[in-house]
This record gives C-alpha cells, structure tokens and sequence, in this order.
C-alpha cells in the first residue's frame, strides 16, 4: 500500500499560511522547522500536520501561483477529507477566508475549495457513504 506522507509547498509568508492551514486542521501542529538554504537562496521552513502527515511550508517564494481559471501546467489542486465539512468552513470564515467555489452536488458527498494565501486551491470533501461504489461516482 502507498499513501500520501506530505505535500511540500513554496510560499511567501510561513507565518501567513499556517494561519489558514491552522484554522483548517486545529489538531495539527508545527512538528519542526529550520532555515536552510535552497539553491544559494536562504529560506526558512516548517513541517505541519500529525504523526502521519503534514505540509511542508518553504518561505521566500516570488512571483504568482498560476492562474486556477487558465491552462498552464501545474498543480490544480490538492484534496482532503473530512467528518466535519460545516466545521472546516466555519473556521476558516471566522479566519477570515471565503468558500471561493461549491462542489458539484452528490447524494454522497459535498465539497468546497478555498484558495490558500499563496494562491493554492485546496479542496475539502466529506463522504455520506463509505461505499466506493458510491463515494466514487463519475455521474
């Protein structure tokens, strides 16, 4: 079996994004961090989730995240599931961040993405089934 460690992420501001992933995921917690140097380039870095998973946050990125509504090559999204979508989105509105679109309804499942400071779509999801027949649905 393979499953998913980490994502590892270049943003602007550390400090920036952990407050939206915080609001997000209130049980997760910065399990370690540093500076280092990337490229001749020095950044500073932190490690956030559980013992199992987490995000890894890079500082000092430049530029623009690619355009979500385009086609250019790049990351669209990434996902997480969740028991508690109403939680999820109320902590993130009382953070100050907006549902930016609704998922397409399904009897077994609802989601929403919000975009991250750093201009990353992340998506939420919560299952009313556990049936892959049914959370699976390509209808």
């Amino acid at each position: 079996m393979i499953t998913l460690e980490h994502i590892n992420l270049v943003v602007k501001d550390i400090e920036q994004t952990l407050a939206f992933y915080q609001a997000a995921f209130p049980h997760w917690i910065v399990r370690g961090g540093g500076i280092s140097k990337w490229y001749g380039k020095p950044r500073k870095w932190v490690h956030f989730g559980d013992e199992y998973q987490y995000l890894a946050l890079n500082d000092n990125g430049i530029g623009e995240n690619r355009d979500l509504t385009g086609h250019q090559i790049g990351l669209a999204h990434f996902s997480f599931v969740t028991s508690d979508m109403k939680g999820v989105i109320a902590r993130l509105a009382q953070a100050g961040y907006a549902v930016d679109k609704e998922g397409t309804e399904d009897t077994y499942r609802e989601n929403v993405y919000f975009v991250d400071p750093n201009g990353y779509e992340v998506e939420f999801v919560q299952y009313h089934s556990d049936l892959p027949s049914d959370r699976n649905r390509y209808e």
